[in-house]
């Protein structure tokens, strides 16, 4: 597993690093085949409130995502979003069996062997410009791997996400769709007429 790490307001010392080093390797030990970890670092607001946003991508396209807020200082931060990511992988394991289409069921681990690796979507920095301060900015563009799965799983996959919308390739039809959570707690799906 390759492990980046990104800072922000924060200097990345010598004892941090060691330290990250060894709780995010310890994750491999819970989810095999996981392929690269990112861990960004920051201190945000007046009283430089330290941040740990952690996502992981495994080698079948599962992306887990788990952040705090809430610690007072960033080694806490770090431990508390392992946990949470710990978590998240025992609950994504404890579906040991998948649906895969009518009544047929796939074991998690055999669908992850015979899986291709995904290759890895590169976020494109926005270039700083002055604009005037309430006109609307795109802040962030980020290149989206189209990976075929069924909307079962790219339920799970918003879920795991935590994000309010996720973007896929259907399985079953071979069109674009968006999956959306609605106000009402379910979900809502888009898709694409070509």
């Amino acid at each position: 597993m390759e492990i980046k790490v990104h800072t922000k307001n924060l200097h990345l010392t010598p004892r941090l690093e060691t330290y990250i080093d060894k709780k995010v390797e310890r994750l491999d030990r819970y989810l095999s085949n996981i392929t690269e970890a990112n861990l960004e670092l920051r201190k945000e607001g007046r009283n430089e409130q330290p941040v740990a946003q952690l996502t992981i991508r495994h080698r079948n396209g599962t992306i887990f995502r788990a952040e705090d807020k809430k610690q007072q200082d960033i080694f806490a931060a770090i431990d508390e979003v392992v946990d949470k990511m710990y978590r998240q992988v025992e609950r994504y394991k404890s579906k040991r069996r998948h649906k895969k289409g009518g009544d047929r069921w796939i074991d998690l681990d055999v669908a992850e062997d015979l899986a291709l690796p995904i290759p890895e979507a590169e976020e494109e920095p926005i270039p700083e410009t002055a604009f005037d301060e309430e006109e609307m900015l795109i802040v962030r563009r980020k290149d989206v791997l189209l990976n075929p799965m069924l909307e079962d799983e790219a339920m799970e996959q918003i879920d795991l996400l935590g994000h309010d919308f996720f973007v896929f390739l259907n399985g079953e039809t071979g069109r674009v769709n968006v999956l959306y959570k609605r106000e009402d707690g379910n979900y809502g799906l888009l898709a694409t007429d070509r």
